[in-house]
């Protein structure tokens, strides 16, 4: 008797993803969840394990291959010592096939203008159907993109009626010499998922950035003063992300715009900060969640900050450490970043900057005195946050940063 390998539910909005690697090939003795495959989602890389011991006796998805939830990937035959399957159990090599021909389990392409992994609401779908309008057409407003019944409405009122042009995107051949010295690689999905939502937040949002700079003295000389004894109590080194995502916290309780999401003709108001912290891997870019930041001390922010970062950079992190962020912290500081604009992370309506500390000249009390100082850049979406709160929000951080103290007495 045969146990199915299938494709795990892979967290909300997530339905499909890529086969990465299998570790085991044919004939392969495995053990009860021994891990046998990764996938590559939209967010998170994940590994498939061994529902039972046994011999993997065929696999139904090559790597490269797009699955949906639930989609069949292999079987597992009873006993360590079941012979491999015959060569028709094997997926042809892709030599063997015409160099335009299309597997039979291959999933459909993905529309170049496609801005969502929402499908359209129903009545939206009607719509467009009755009046042959192409998704791709339509911006959607609603959650995480989707397209809603008065986006089509919008659509037909500016007189769409034809399927626009595809964007160009064949570059022009290099020559025989300089191709020869090039290497084409395929974009990993997440890549893929990174270039389109970051493109989406800018021709979605009426995207702002404003800027300011904060002098770290106060913050560096704590952390100088009580560094060797925080991290004898707790265990984890003080850095700057605690004080930075507690000041941020403070912020967002008053200026709680900065906090919402847009959702078709609504404004979602979130009263908890779920605060992303965007960590660099050798994949790309990913945003675990600090969740529920605003409850916790800086010790526990640190601590929780510290394993997020550690899963990220191991392939380790779950769906439930990449869901739910209201607001995002981007440090490109750490790679020497002076200055910069920051993409929103959509939905979300905010997201700071954190760049490098430098030694400057400034002005203090009439006189010009050297100081540790750092800008910041908050982008925000100008649709429901206004300039004057965009300012504050800001300005409220510098405040707090500046004197660490409002951060323990809650001012």
């Amino acid at each position: 008797m045969a146990t199915e390998i299938r494709v795990p539910t892979l967290g909300e909005s997530v339905t499909e993803a890529t086969i990465g690697t299998w570790f085991k090939k044919v004939g392969d003795a495995i053990a009860t969840d021994e891990p046998l495959v990764e996938l590559e989602t939209d967010k998170v890389t994940i590994e498939v394990p061994a529902p039972t011991a046994g011999t993997l006796s065929e696999i139904t998805a090559n790597e490269g291959d797009t699955v949906e939830v639930d989609a069949l990937l292999g079987q597992i035959a009873e006993g360590a010592g079941a012979p491999a399957p015959a060569a028709k159990a094997e997926a042809p090599a892709a030599s063997e096939e015409p160099a335009n021909a299309t597997p039979a389990n291959a999933a459909p392409a993905v529309p170049s203008g496609a801005g969502t992994d929402m499908p359209p609401a129903p009545s939206a779908a009607k719509m467009m159907a009755e009046n042959k309008i192409d998704a791709d057409q339509v911006a959607g407003s609603g959650k995480r993109g989707q397209v809603l019944k008065g986006d089509v409405i919008d659509a037909l009122a500016k007189g769409i009626s034809e399927p626009a042009p595809a964007p160009a995107v064949a570059r022009a051949p290099s020559s025989g010499e300089d191709e020869a010295r090039e290497e084409r690689v395929k974009m990993t999905r997440l890549r893929q998922t990174i270039a389109r939502r970051l493109k989406d937040a800018q021709n979605t949002a009426a995207m702002l950035t404003t800027y300011n700079e904060v002098d770290m003295t106060a913050v560096m000389e704590l952390r100088k003063k009580y560094k060797e004894l925080f991290e004898k109590k707790h265990g984890v080194k003080l850095g700057f992300m605690g004080f930075f995502t507690k000041a941020v916290c403070h912020a967002l309780k008053e200026i709680p715009a900065v906090n919402a999401e847009i959702d078709g003709t609504d404004i979602i108001y979130k009263n908890y900060c779920h605060v992303g912290v965007a960590v660099g891997t050798d994949k790309g870019l990913v945003v675990p969640v600090v969740r529920d930041a605003d409850q916790m001390s800086i010790a526990g922010i640190e601590q929780e900050i510290g394993r997020l970062g550690l899963a990220a950079r191991d392939g380790e992190l779950s769906m439930a450490d990449m869901q739910g962020g209201t607001f995002t912290l981007s440090n490109g500081g750490v790679y020497g970043s002076l200055m910069s604009s920051p993409i929103l992370n959509a939905p979300q309506s905010g997201i700071l900057g954190m760049h490098k500390i430098q030694e400057r000249p400034v002005a203090l009390g009439g006189q010009v005195v050297i100081r540790p100082m750092m800008y910041l850049a908050l982008s925000y979406d100008h649709r429901i946050v206004d300039g004057k709160e965009a300012v504050t929000f800001l300005v409220r951080v510098k405040e707090s940063l500046e004197d660490p103290e409002r951060l323990v007495l809650d001012l």
